[in-house]
């Protein structure tokens, strides 16, 4: 097939080298403008970008989809397909009606539960115990097109990060599949079924921890926030990132309290405790907590958050 791939960050990457392994002609690859990166702020083009450029790929980069300019760009390339994995912007209806099978959007979720722009964060949060990834058939709506073909996944005790790694790469070979059976004829769409949730982009202001919620919800956050926005309380003034944690045993402690330190156990509003795994203080590194308990004044009762 003639495809182009619109894309922007590391999930869509799999994906577009394995059209390029299928033998496919991706003759464009759309992704957003470079961004200012790190404290330096330097320009730094999106992953797909530079993946593009090694591979001598054309890339186009528009400020809006909505314009005239952007969709005779598209027209020009005769796309027998279009492909759409986490590219990040609103595709409209001319465009999405612009090649002979359609536009094929790559999903980290089994849709409808979690649309929008970070299923995989939001599924871990929620305490899933199964996860997938989803080909779609786009339409107008947000996320709300029909299944092509998905694939299972347990989650386990996965962080987000880990889950988003193996999600990208069975989307890869997900959209492999999509694509043989499209241009077979052997796919039937199948239209989302069931309750949708909403799978906004997480934020800073997602990462402080509530001791008065119960352990299991803190050690899914904790996971889900892994690796960013990162969970993170407060001691002595101080932020402290939490990268790592356990759901620990019974206790009568207040919640936000330090009711063990080997383990490194905090109370919880359920009289059950988050066991601390790895943290990292402010300007400090990430380290074991009980070794951080040992070299800081943290006696029991100590309050965090």
């Amino acid at each position: 097939m003639r495809i182009v791939f619109m894309g922007t960050p590391d999930f869509a990457l799999p994906s577009l080298e394995r059209l390029l392994a299928d033998g496919h002609e991706v003759t464009l690859v759309v992704t957003q403008a470079d961004k200012a990166v790190g404290r330096k702020q330097i320009l730094t083009p999106p992953p797909v970008k530079q993946l593009a450029v090694e591979r001598g790929i054309p890339v186009f980069q528009p400020a809006s989809m909505k314009t005239d300019e952007t969709y005779d760009r598209l027209a020009a390339e005769k796309p027998d397909c279009i492909v759409v994995v986490a590219y990040g912007k609103i595709i409209p209806q001319r465009v999405l009606d612009l090649p002979q099978y359609g536009c094929v959007n790559v999903h980290g979720s089994l849709l409808p539960r979690f649309r929008g722009a970070a299923p995989i964060q939001w599924a871990v949060l929620a305490g899933d115990e199964e996860s997938g990834v989803a080909t779609m058939q786009m339409d107008a709506g947000l996320d709300t097109g029909d299944i092509l073909l998905e694939r299972r996944r347990k989650v386990g005790e996965m962080t987000a990060g880990e889950l988003f790694d193996a999600l990208a790469a069975d989307g890869a070979d997900v959209l492999s599949d999509t694509l043989k059976g499209l241009e077979a004829g052997t796919i039937t769409r199948k239209p989302q079924v069931g309750e949708s949730v909403y799978a906004p982009m997480l934020t800073k202001k997602d990462s402080p921890l509530d001791f008065n919620r119960k352990a299991v919800e803190l050690y899914n956050q904790v996971r889900g926030l892994n690796p960013w926005p990162t969970a993170q309380t407060v001691w002595n003034g101080k932020t402290l990132k939490v990268h790592a944690a356990k759901v620990g045993g019974q206790t009568n402690g207040k919640p936000g309290t330090i009711v063990s330190g080997t383990p490194l156990c905090v109370a919880c509003g359920d009289g059950v405790a988050l066991q601390l795994v790895t943290v990292q203080i402010e300007g400090g590194k990430a380290m074991d907590a009980e070794l951080f308990w040992r070299g800081h004044e943290l006696p029991l009762g100590t309050a965090l958050g």
